[in-house]
């Protein structure tokens, strides 16, 4: 059994993770664009390129990561490591040099660039740890619901206090400096993410050996089998869609609010001179129904099983997205109650995907007497970066196909073309993941099995 305090420090390594990719998610396209000042094809052209060549960075550090034999194992030195790294590139991200556009957008390439790099050295191996803390498949559901229970804990903390953070140091000094405001507002949320990760390495354990500890697989045998793994490609096409779902509804938030919803501030802290928006507020209800969607994910998915509980929590996402589209700016209580559904639906299924890829491990390993969770978990920080890619990449096009203007009144198709984006285009993402879902073979009694023959394998080594 795991105890308590190791399943929130595994929580810890995807708070950390989260508080990043949200602010990522959410907020950089709007920082590239509003503050920092690039175009928005040109950033969306900026996040398709180095993201598509980081996401196939992803397998090279999961084979790493399975070669890796240490005093603390394979996949927790990097925690330790890499936490540092990924907290200081975190901030230079958010850093805005006075350099002419060009070597801006240079600087935003570089940056972002290696940002993505170190949150896949480190975000692979973390991911990889679930697949070897214990062997029982419940208690990797329950893993994966404290893991994301905690992402999600994490990214409400970071949605919530963000803008204040921006907005109180943006006056230190003297006037409103937004460029310093963002710099100084991330490395608060970098210090937080730094220690969460040394928190992860300490209060966990890796138990579970591969059954053939004395040969070591070839990486051309490990590329082999991960090919000929219909599950895995299964799982790799549902996470995409889901991301694509998730990243185009994040991306555009800020402008729906921002020119569309009209929004004054909401809610003064007179102690801090700061206000938190309606934006921050609609985000911050996400990440809470998030967290609702994942304590619900372990008891309905034991009830119903995983793949049903995936299929009907999509299908609802679906519709409540595409009705999304008709509120107007003053149906703010309808526009918080369908986040909070839609958000609760998204929630269910994401420790769901992770548990199934700690399940592809087991049955890789049973169908070729190989185990290389590094690289199978990588395809997760893949699907993940994939289907941001898309998302994001898709988010800067659309603005710019539908005539968007930073900081201006928009035109009628701009704003239509921002209410799609929370409505129609995320709910493709949505459909296409259920219809991957749909053929994802890998029942409770076929993983059951699995187990139980390399629990006797096991056995047989001793």
């Amino acid at each position: 059994m795991i105890k308590l305090t190791e399943k929130i420090g595994y929580g810890f390594g995807d708070m950390a993770s989260s508080m990043f990719w949200k602010i990522f998610g959410m907020y950089l396209l709007y920082f590239y664009t509003d503050v920092y000042g690039l175009a928005p094809a040109a950033v969306g052209t900026m996040f398709l390129i180095t993201r598509v060549w980081d996401s196939f960075l992803d397998p090279v550090i999961g084979v790493i990561a399975d070669r890796t034999d240490s005093r603390w194992g394979k996949f927790r030195p990097y925690l330790l490591y890499i936490a540092l790294p990924f907290g200081i590139i975190g901030v230079l991200t958010f850093v805005t040099p006075h350099f002419s556009t060009e070597w801006k957008l240079a600087y935003a390439y570089l940056t972002y660039t290696l940002m993505m790099m170190v949150y896949s050295a480190i975000n692979v191996p973390y991911a990889s740890l679930l697949g070897v803390m214990t062997p029982n498949p419940q208690e990797r559901t329950t893993l994966s619901s404290y893991r994301m229970f905690f992402a999600y804990l994490g990214s409400f903390i970071a949605l919530l206090i963000i803008q204040p953070l921006v907005e109180f140091f943006s006056k230190i000094g003297g006037g409103v400096n937004p460029q310093q405001g963002w710099t100084y507002g991330v490395a608060v949320i970098a210090v937080m993410c730094v220690a969460l990760f040394i928190g992860c390495f300490a209060l966990t354990r890796e138990r579970v050996k591969p059954v053939k500890q004395e040969e070591k697989s070839t990486l051309k045998e490990d590329l082999l089998d991960l090919w000929h793994n219909r599950p895995w490609w299964i799982l790799l096409g549902a996470g995409i869609a889901a991301l694509i779902f998730n990243s185009i509804r994040d991306g555009a938030t800020i402008y729906y609010f921002k020119y569309y919803v009209l929004e004054d501030n909401s809610l003064k802290i007179a102690s801090l001179g700061v206000t938190v928006t309606w934006t921050s507020l609609y985000l911050a209800l996400g990440q809470a129904s998030n967290m609702v969607g994942v304590a619900l994910a372990a008891p309905v998915a034991n009830h119903i099983g995983k793949k049903m509980t995936y299929m009907g929590a999509m299908a609802i996402a679906t519709l409540l997205s595409i009705a999304f589209f008709w509120f107007t700016p003053g149906q703010l209580v309808m526009i918080f109650v369908f986040q909070a559904l839609i958000s609760t639906c998204a929630g269910i299924i994401f420790p769901l995907l992770w548990s199934m890829y700690a399940d592809i491990a087991d049955y890789s390993e049973l169908r070729c007497g190989r185990r290389a969770t590094g690289l199978i978990f990588s395809s997760s920080s893949m699907s993940q970066k994939l289907g941001w890619t898309l998302g994001g990449a898709l988010t800067g096009w659309l603005l710019s196909y539908f005539g968007f203007k930073a900081n201006v009144a928009q035109s009628e198709n701009a704003i239509t073309g921002i209410k799609m984006m929370l409505s129609f285009l995320p709910a493709i993402g949505t459909v296409l993941s259920v219809i991957f879902i749909s053929f994802y073979p890998l029942s409770e009694k076929k993983v059951k099995n699995i187990t139980l023959q390399l629990e006797e394998r096991r056995k047989d080594l001793k």
